[in-house]
C-alpha cells in the first residue's frame, strides 16, 4: 500500500547520528536566542526536518515547508536554522523516491522564489539589511539589484544542494550497478566452470564406457573361445590368454588415467588416434570377429578431435558387433576420405535372438561424439544388417 511518506531502512548508528546532530544544532541555536518567542518553534521544526532527512526525505521536506510557512506568516526574519533546508533538499535527491526527488527540485525553485519575494518585501518596511529610502533617486536601482541578487543566491544554494544530492544518488546507483555486474560475471564464470566440469565428466564417462565395454567384450570372447578349444587346440588357448592379458593391461592403463583425471583436471585422458586403429582391429580379429577395413582416399592431418572420434566410434561399433552381431559374417569398416569431410560406415550382420543393439549407452555415446566433432550420426537396422554411418567435417578436426 502506497503511503504519503516513504521511509527508508537505516542502521541504528545512522539514525542515532542524524538525531544527535539535529539535537545539537537545535540546542546551540536556542542557547543563542535572546528573547523567547515564535522563533523557538521555527528552530525546533527545522531541527526535526534535519533529524528525519535520511529516514524519510518526503516527511523532512513536508516539515521544512511547514516551518517555512509558519515563519513567513508570522513575519519572522530569516534565521540560521533555515539552513536545514539545504540538507533536506540534498536528501530528497539522494535518498528519496522518484516522486520525492522531483518534489525536491520543485521545492528548490519555489522556495527560492518565495524566499526572494519575502526578503524583497521586508526591507520596504524595516531596516533589516539596509535602509531603502523610497524617495531616494538610487532606491529603485538598488532595490532591483537586491531582488536579482537574492533570487540568484537562493537559486544557487537550493539548486546546488539538490544537484549534489542527485550526483550522490547517481554515483551510488553506478556503484551498485558495477557490483551487480561483477556478481553477474562471477556467477557466469562459475556457471561456465560447472558446465566445463560437467562436460569433462561426461567425456570421461564416455571414454570409460568405451574402454571397459571394448576390453570386457574382447576378454569374454577370448575366454569363451579358450574354454571350447582347451581340449583340442592348446596353442589357441595360449594365444587367447595372451590376447586377454594384453587387452586387460591396456584397459587397466586407460582406466587408471581416467581415474587420475577425475582426481586431477590436468591429467590427460587416453587419446587414441588412427595410428592405433590397426591394433584395435587385430584385437577384435583375435577375439573371433572377422573385420574388413576399406579405405578410399588418404587423410590429410584430420586433427586429433576427428581422429579420436573416429577411433572411439569404430571401437564401440565393433564392440556392438561382437556382442550383438553374427560373428560368422564379416564386419565391414569403410573410410571415405574426401576433401571437406570423412564418412565412416560400419556394417555387421544381425544375429537371430540377440539383444537389441540399440539399447544401452553405446549408440548415445557415438552420436554425442559425432555431434561434438561437428558431424552427423545415423544408425539403421533392417533386421539383417546393422549399420552405423558417421560424417565428420575435416575443418573441425583440430578441436579436441
Amino acid at each position: 500500500m502506497r503511503t504519503l511518506f516513504d521511509f527508508r531502512q537505516l542502521t541504528p548508528g545512522q539514525l542515532a547520528f542524524d538525531v544527535s546532530l539535529a539535537v545539537f544544532c537545535v540546542v546551540i541555536r536556542l542557547w543563542a536566542i535572546i528573547e523567547l518567542g515564535p522563533m523557538i518553534l521555527v528552530v525546533c521544526v527545522m531541527g526535526a526536518a534535519l533529524a528525519v532527512r535520511r529516514l524519510s526525505p518526503s516527511l523532512a521536506l513536508a516539515i521544512a515547508w511547514a516551518g517555512a510557512a509558519f515563519q513567513l506568516l508570522s513575519g519572522l526574519e530569516p534565521d540560521v536554522s533555515n539552513l536545514a533546508i539545504l540538507p533536506v533538499l540534498y536528501a530528497t535527491a539522494a535518498y528519496g523516491t522518484n516522486r520525492t526527488k522531483w518534489s525536491g527540485l520543485v521545492s528548490a525553485g519555489a522556495g527560492a522564489l518565495l524566499a526572494t519575494g519575502y526578503m524583497a518585501i521586508v526591507p520596504l518596511f524595516s531596516s533589516f539589511f539596509f535602509d531603502l529610502r523610497i524617495g531616494s533617486p538610487d532606491a529603485i536601482p538598488q532595490y532591483i539589484f537586491y531582488v536579482f541578487f537574492l533570487s540568484g543566491a537562493f537559486l544557487a544554494m537550493f539548486g546546488l544542494s539538490w544537484t549534489l544530492g542527485l550526483l550522490a544518488r547517481t554515483r551510488r546507483t553506478a556503484r551498485k550497478s558495477r557490483q551487480a555486474q561483477k556478481r553477474a560475471e562471477e556467477e557466469e564464470a562459475r556457471a561456465r566452470q560447472d558446465i566445463i566440469v560437467e562436460q569433462e565428466r561426461n567425456r570421461i564417462a564416455r571414454d570409460m564406457h568405451d574402454v571397459v565395454a571394448h576390453s570386457l567384450a574382447v576378454v569374454i570372447a577370448q575366454a569363451d573361445g579358450a574354454r571350447y578349444a582347451r581340449g583340442k587346440q592348446p596353442d589357441a588357448v595360449d594365444s587367447a590368454f595372451e590376447t586377454i592379458s594384453s587387452t586387460a593391461r591396456d584397459a587397466l592403463t586407460d582406466v587408471r588415467v581416467l581415474l587420475a583425471q577425475l582426481r586431477r583436471s590436468e591429467s590427460k585422458a587416453p587419446q587414441r588416434a588412427l595410428a592405433d586403429l590397426d591394433r584395435l582391429v587385430e584385437q577384435f580379429r583375435a577375439s573371433g570377429l572377422k573385420v574388413v577395413v576399406n579405405r578410399t582416399g588418404e587423410p590429410d592431418d584430420p586433427g586429433l578431435g576427428v581422429e579420436l572420434a573416429l577411433y572411439r566410434i569404430v571401437q564401440e561399433a565393433l564392440t556392438n558387433a561382437l556382442r550383438h552381431g553374427d560373428t560368422a559374417d564379416p564386419v565391414t569398416v569403410d573410410f571415405d576420405w574426401r576433401s571437406a569431410d570423412v564418412e565412416l560406415r560400419v556394417s555387421n550382420s544381425v544375429a537371430a535372438g540377440r539383444v537389441d543393439s540399440h539399447a544401452g549407452h553405446g549408440l548415445a555415446g557415438m552420436r554425442e561424439r559425432a555431434q561434438l566433432a561437428g558431424g552427423f550420426f545415423e544408425a539403421s537396422d533392417d533386421g539383417e544388417t546393422f549399420s552405423v554411418v558417421v560424417t565428420l567435417p575435416l575443418s573441425a578436426g583440430g578441436a579436441s
